[in-house]
Formats: C-alpha cells, structure tokens, sequence
C-alpha cells in the first residue's frame, strides 16, 4: 500500500492524527520548560528566548515543521471525526459511559470542542506574545547584548486578569483533551493491546496533570505574585 492510499483509509488517518499529537505533546513539554524559567528570573527567560531567536533559519524551520504537524492533527482528526458521524446509523447517539478503558467519557465526547477552542487560542497565543501584538517589542540589556525583553510583555499581559484567567481557563481544557487524547493517540497507532491500556490510561492521566497545571501555574503566579514591570 502506498503511503497516499494509507493516508487516505480511516486507518491511516488516525495513525496520522495520533502521532502528530505524540508529537504535539512533546513540544508543549518543552515549551512548558522554557516558560519555567520565568518563575526563576526575567533574566533567565529572556536569554532563554534570545538564544532560541539567535537560531535564525533554522528556527524558522522548526517552527513552520511545528505548523505542518499542528495543522495534519486538525486535519486528520477533523476527517475522522466526519467519517465516524457518517457512519452512525440515524439516530445513533450514546448518553452513558462504559466501564472498559475505551469508554466514552466527557473528555472523549468533547475532543472536538477542546480542540477548536485550542485552535482558536494559538494564532491568539503566537500573535500576543512572538509578534507582541504588531508593535514593536521592548527590549533589555542582559549581560552587555541588547536583547528582546518577551519577559516583560508577558508579565503585562498576565498582569491583567482577563487575559491571566482567560489563559489558565484554555489551559485547563488542553488538560482535558489530553486526558483522552494522549493514550488514544497510542491506541490509534496500533501500539496498544488490552494488557497495556491500563498503564497508557494512566500515563494520559499523568501527562494531562503535568502539562496543565504547568501551564495553570505561570500566568497565575506572575499575576498574583510577580512584581509588575517596573517596581
């Protein structure tokens, strides 16, 4: 079977849609990383982020790599969610949960509403923070090199509580999709049987916990407990 032809079956379409969420899962781990350093020093941060700019083309690489697997996990995922309501008979519809570990659950039921608020988030994300906005960004001097200060057009942003709670709200529904999404991800790729599904249920449970409340955490700490610029 050609890869198109693979593409193209429901088959290849979830295989497809699980691996770019693994993948989608292990940037937010290291883009959580990096955002820790803020809760050390804006300093810190700051040279963080210079370091990541100082990449030139090849973070231009990475991150339109990052956009093509973004963008394949909404497509695939969008295509099969299709294909499953085409194939309900009239009428179907499922109310209770089942006791196996595929169980339909609320995080499971609400995959696709997650995901579109989240789709909705990250242009917002990336235009408040990487393009600050259309205006031109601040900057600092750090160890005698002029460099942009992201630290302190984050913490004004946080400073604010529509945008801190706001942010923290989409960060608990990235929680929820996750709850579901990652050990399905798995099972989607053929990579589970019934012996291993109680330990990827729970693995799910754990990468959900991490990464929301990792994400929780930075815009409600700097909002209640980061000096505002400037003091």
């Amino acid at each position: 079977m050609s890869a198109f032809k693979f593409y193209e079956s429901t088959v290849g379409r979830k295989f497809v849609t699980g691996l770019a969420g693994i993948l989608l899962v292990g940037f937010l781990f290291v883009h959580l990383g990096g955002n820790l350093t803020m809760l050390v020093s804006g300093g810190l941060f700051n040279n963080y982020t210079h370091h990541l700019e100082s990449l030139g083309v090849l973070l231009y690489i990475v991150e339109i790599v990052l956009l093509g697997i973004f963008v394949a996990h909404i497509v695939t995922a969008l295509n099969v969610q299709l294909e499953k309501r085409r194939a309900r008979p009239k009428g179907y519809a499922v109310n209770a949960s089942k006791g196996a570990p595929s169980r339909q659950t609320l995080a499971s039921r609400s995959m696709i509403v997650t995901g579109l608020v989240l789709l909705v988030f990250v242009p917002v994300h990336v235009w408040m923070f990487k393009f600050n906005q259309g205006q031109p960004s601040p900057t600092m001097m750090h160890n005698g090199k002029e460099i942009r200060d992201l630290y302190g057009i984050v913490v004004t942003a946080f400073k604010q509580p529509l945008i801190a709670w706001g942010y923290a709200a989409v960060m608990f529904l990235l929680g929820f999709h996750l709850r579901h999404g990652f050990w399905s991800a798995f099972q989607s790729m053929g990579a589970l049987n019934r012996r291993l599904l109680p330990a990827a249920y729970a693995l799910g449970l754990l990468v959900a916990l991490l990464l929301a409340s990792g994400f929780i955490l930075l815009p409600l700490w700097i909002h209640y407990v980061t000096p505002a610029p400037g003091l």
